[in-house]
């Protein structure tokens, strides 16, 4: 790789590229504002009152009864909390920290090697080449699948969910200010080598996790290189056809996968998130900027509601494929889940076009009590939807080949929530109410390919950034991870997002009657409304006994550990000084008088994202990502105080060698000494 030695200093206030788009992005692309969740909690809770209260006494009530109202701080009578460990103290610096008592070890790190003739790692001489046999960059959603009984062995599968360039290149710094001049084709390739999925195996050996290079499973998948079936209703349709491809059934590669999930059968499903900030056009504007509205000819309507070209990226300056004046259908072939066979390392990944089309956050899964497979799915923008997909076929048993095409089809539905508790799954079908040709659907394949505007006719309520969609198996309640909402106005404030704008997030809770997933109506609630609870006017509100390093901001990915427990990480992207809490990993309870108390177990280096987590079957091991360190809001970081570049970073973490940029990693924590984690 080129070392390149003139810089690009950007001066708008911003850390990285990925800041500044996270801020262009927020403006929503769903025109239907008028039936926000808020709206509906705010009529059902009337939280207006409770933000004029000083104790959000209202809220409090509806959410963990009167009694709470006697414990008026963490101090007092604490209930027991089904998590045993000793919390950590929030706050930031340069390093991650871990509960006493626990071990966490550095498993696969940017650039590490994943196969036995894999070069080591040289920031300074970067390759494409290298890239794919070494492991990917900003590790996001984490699978482990055990190979054996004694599970010692197994798959750790994670996505690559996008890149840092001021930090990844040496010389280079921000491009997006300069209209990516530093870019060459050389890094672009290195850039897309380093997005898509690693699958690695693993050995539990004395205690500690270490990659097994020579291991068959091994596996790189990424948008350079790897070819991915499309099948569903949209597969071969008109729109996803392309020069390269003219059966709309072959597609290279995956990207911006962000978190996932896995199936019963043993595969891992990889989400397409925000596809849309990959796509470029050379069409510019009377300034000179690249136009973001006005393209797309007849498909003007979908590009403008999924937000197509974002231009975040310069790959369509080098990839066609990727500039939409010279293929204009390949947007629509991308933002899909991904069925990847982690056991059989020469199969073709699947795009399954029956889970719709949109930014998906996540596609978690749990088998119905008829044996139907249910995927639960967010659609990770200010106000867009939730969503669920039921197979039709139910699951067999040690029938793989059956299994595999459960994701094939079934019926998607979106969310729409009442005002008295119930929440209504809307099925997404052709032919039924307006999705019909006269508001430009001439089948499915054309509603799953624009899911969001089928979406918008159905009447689906707009919600704040849905994330990580957590079913937990144990108890038959599914949890939504709703991360903030910085253009919710202030008049549209209520129970869940009590603040305009949302800047802090909240969790709500379905529970599906009898424990039918596939049941058309739903109850809803609110475990926790986050945010700092010691401030009135945010309107927090969490279990009494919730410590000052306990609640948190911007939920994003969550797991449930096998003693169906809620574990949830945090995202706050640049916006981690307005809590001065590092993003983090916590422990969460959900039932009882302990319902809403929330407890810091992991806590990131400065600038990182929380991301993962997922436990092995026995409980004894929790993987957790650590993604971009040293990036966001560094520039608020006293003792850093500017953005981070690749010579002058905010941490070097983990190795803490000089030359050595921060990367991103995984991790795997154990209790020293070996047991369940937190349980006593």
């Amino acid at each position: 790789m080129n070392d390149h030695s003139k810089r690009i200093v950007a001066d708008d206030g911003y850390c990285n590229k990925a800041e500044a788009f996270e801020a262009s992005d927020d403006q929503p692309a769903n025109p239907h504002l008028d039936r926000t969740l808020g709206d509906v909690i705010g009529r059902r809770f009337a939280r207006r009152d409770v933000l004029k209260s000083t104790l959000a006494v209202s809220a409090i009530g509806a959410l963990f009864g009167t009694s709470a109202l006697t414990a008026p701080t963490a101090k007092a009578a604490a209930p027991v909390s089904s998590f045993d460990f000793a919390e950590i103290d929030a706050g930031v610096d340069e390093t991650h920290h871990v509960a006493r008592g626990y071990d966490a070890a550095i498993l696969l790190r940017w650039g590490d090697p994943i196969f036995a003739d894999a070069p080591a790692f040289d920031p300074a001489n970067q390759s494409a080449e290298a890239q794919l046999r070494q492991f990917g960059y900003n590790n996001d959603y984490v699978a482990f699948l055990p190979l054996d009984d004694t599970g010692t062995r197994g798959l750790i599968c994670v996505n690559h969910e996008y890149t840092n360039e001021e930090v990844m290149f040496p010389g280079l710094g921000r491009q997006d200010k300069v209209d990516f001049a530093g870019m060459t084709a050389e890094l672009v390739d290195i850039e897309m080598a380093a997005h898509g999925v690693s699958i690695v195996e693993i050995a539990l050996e004395n205690g500690t996790w270490t990659p097994v290079l020579t291991s068959r499973f091994n596996r790189r998948i990424s948008p350079l290189s790897t070819e991915m079936a499309v099948d569903g209703p949209a597969a071969g349709h008109a729109r996803l056809k392309t020069s390269a491809d003219r059966t709309g059934k072959r597609v290279m590669g995956t990207l911006n996968n962000c978190a996932g999930g896995h199936t019963p059968w043993g595969t891992y499903l990889a989400a397409e998130e925000n596809f849309h900030g990959y796509f470029w056009t050379d069409e510019k504007d009377a300034e000179g900027k690249r136009l973001t509205k006005g393209l797309g000819g007849d498909q003007q309507k979908s590009y403008e509601r999924y937000a197509v070209p974002g231009g975040w990226y310069a790959w369509g300056r080098f990839h066609d494929r990727f500039n939409v004046d010279k293929e204009p259908n390949e947007p629509n072939r991308f933002g899909w889940v991904v069925e990847i066979d982690p056991n059989d390392p020469g199969s073709t990944p699947v795009k399954h076009t029956a889970l719709g089309r949109f930014r998906h956050e996540g596609a978690e899964t749990i088998l119905n009590s008829d044996g139907r497979v249910v995927v639960y799915m967010g659609d990770d923008a200010r106000f867009d939807y939730l969503y669920r997909f039921v197979s039709r076929e139910a699951y067999r048993e040690g029938d793989k080949a059956h299994n595999m095409a459960l994701l094939s089809d079934g019926t998607l539905s979106v969310a729409r929530f009442g005002e008295d508790g119930s929440m209504e799954w809307l099925p997404l079908v052709f032919g039924e109410g307006p999705l019909t040709p006269e508001n430009g659907f001439e089948s499915q394949a054309d509603v799953l390919i624009d899911t969001r505007l089928a979406a918008d006719l159905l009447g689906a309520t707009p919600m704040d950034r849905p994330e990580d969609v957590q079913p937990n198996p144990a108890t038959d309640r599914v949890y939504v991870m709703l991360t903030n909402n910085t253009k919710r106005k202030a008049d549209a404030t209520d129970a869940a997002n009590p603040r305009g704008p949302n800047a802090f997030g909240h969790v709500v809770e379905l529970t599906p009657p009898g424990g039918d997933h596939a049941a058309e109506t739903f109850a809803w609630d609110i475990l926790v409304t986050c945010g700092d609870p010691r401030v009135a006017e945010i309107g927090a509100v969490w279990n009494p006994a919730t410590s000052d390093s306990g609640w948190f901001a911007s939920p994003d990915n969550a797991a449930v550990d096998a003693d169906g427990r809620l574990w949830i990480s945090t995202d706050q992207g640049g916006s981690w000084p307005k809590t001065g809490k590092a993003d983090g990993l916590y422990a969460v309870d959900t039932e009882g008088d302990a319902r809403g108390l929330s407890r810091m177990f992991f806590r990131c280096p400065v600038g990182a994202e929380m991301c993962g987590p997922y436990f092995a079957p026995d409980g004894e091991t929790l993987f957790v990502a650590v993604q971009h360190p040293a990036t966001d809001g560094t520039k608020d970081y006293a003792p850093f105080a500017r953005a981070s570049t690749f010579e002058n970073p905010a941490t070097r973490w983990p190795d803490f060698e000089p030359g050595m940029p921060p990367r991103p990693s995984v991790l795997a924590i154990r209790k020293t000494g070996g047991g369940r984690i937190a349980k006593d």
